[in-house]
């Protein structure tokens, strides 16, 4: 079967068919994933937290996230199908449109097919740069964990008309940018619709509620091997006695069926 790729996603979004994200760090990890029918392979800032032990992203390096892309992306190539590669660009590796070139030139490079920002519409220019230099844009919005100590804790975003207004208008202007999927993190399940509505590019979600056209996971959370407090949006699939590949196959298979995520993984407006 071919690849995974943009295209792939975008006619998954226009056939109203779900598709499955899943974080990986390494080579075993991402087989396995991308086996089990995992469409997106998210290298992600989290591994600050599950692999390297620190309470939040912010100490990940560019060089931590080409390391784990190139490991990834010796897995993938192994799957029946490959999924595609995104990679988080950590911790203020982007703050100028030259700087984010040059970060994500060092994780296309590893392996990526895709990088993943942090951030609303003043990512405008870094996002039209990047499509101008060929490379693929997912746009984080809501819950951003870099900016963490700016919100305050890990707290909803976008439940206020003002803030849900803004949200949308800064999808818009992301997506009109360049931004080929745009990704939302634990905002109220209506709004997470609305912009999924209002957008033409694929909207994956966390703790966003089931009407995007994706839903993401830490892969170590999703296997019960979470040692702190579990967010309101993961659930333990290796809870029915499952092996780690049947949890990723259950999974894949909760996300498009509708079952997962239930009403109990969104928050309300």
């Amino acid at each position: 079967m071919s690849p995974i790729s943009i295209r792939t996603l975008q006619n998954m979004k226009e056939q109203q068919e779900k598709f499955t994200v899943l974080t990986a760090y390494d080579a075993t990890f991402a087989q396995l994933a991308a086996d089990a029918g995992v469409e997106v392979l998210l290298v992600g800032d989290s591994l600050g937290n599950v692999l390297q032990g620190h309470d939040s992203t912010l100490p990940v390096t560019v060089a931590d996230m080409a390391y784990h892309t190139a490991s990834v992306a010796r897995g993938n190539r192994r799957a029946a199908r490959p999924a595609l590669i995104m990679t988080d660009l950590p911790f203020m590796s982007y703050g100028t449109v030259e700087q984010g070139l040059e970060s994500a030139r060092a994780v296309m490079q590893a392996g990526a097919q895709m990088v993943k920002l942090e951030g609303d519409d003043w990512l405008v220019p870094l996002v039209e740069a990047l499509s101008r230099q060929g490379v693929p844009v997912c746009a984080h919005l809501g819950l951003t964990p870099q900016s963490v100590n700016k919100f305050g804790g890990y707290r909803v975003q976008g439940r206020d008309e003002a803030a849900a207004d803004a949200m949308v208008e800064h999808s818009r202007a992301l997506a009109d940018a360049g931004a080929d999927i745009l990704l939302l993190e634990c905002v109220p399940n209506a709004l997470a619709e609305r912009i999924t509505q209002a957008v033409n590019v694929p909207v994956i979600g966390i703790g966003a509620g089931a009407a995007t056209d994706a839903q993401v996971l830490v892969m170590h959370d999703m296997l019960g091997l979470n040692t702190g407090r579990t967010p309101k949006f993961v659930k333990n699939f290796m809870a029915d006695g499952r092996n780690v590949q049947q949890a990723f196959a259950a999974y894949v298979e909760e996300v498009k069926a509708g079952t997962f995520p239930g009403e109990e993984h969104g928050f309300a407006s």
